[in-house]
């Protein structure tokens, strides 16, 4: 009972806080969110090499050397701040693409994102992920 309590009142934080997000056009314009709610925490992974250069959800084409990301609801144009939580790194990304499409992940970095809080060679890490405001 105490769990799905705490799962409900989670799922109505997050309705309230998406209600207040506006709609990004496909672009790469910048969308501001409220800072003061994460969008979450979890597994955070980086594209493979054969995603270089292929085009994205929003008509780009992906740049591994690019400070992007794919997220499967934030808008197109968001800039968020993804930080490591075991060693407090942090890289601001936009958000360009939709995904992952792996169970447990919530953000799929660029190659040059990933390295700025974590080794290639760990492969996946926990992430905080929380939107920025327009700067």
């Amino acid at each position: 009972m105490k769990h799905a309590t705490r799962f409900l009142a989670l799922c109505g934080g997050i309705t309230l806080w998406l209600s207040g997000c506006t709609t990004a056009p496909t672009t790469g314009a910048t969308v501001t969110l409220p800072s003061s709610q994460p969008t979450g925490q979890g597994i955070a992974s980086f594209y493979a090499d054969h995603f270089d250069q292929k085009m994205t959800a929003n008509g780009e084409t992906f740049k591994q050397q690019a400070l992007t990301a794919a997220h499967p609801q934030l808008p197109f144009g968001t800039l968020v701040k993804v930080t490591n939580i075991q060693n407090g790194k942090s890289v601001t990304v936009r958000i360009n693409d939709r995904g992952p499409y792996i169970a447990g992940r919530i953000i799929d970095l660029s190659q040059a994102a990933f390295k700025r809080i974590a080794p290639l060679d760990q492969g996946v890490v926990t992430v905080l992920v929380r939107p920025l405001p327009k700067p």
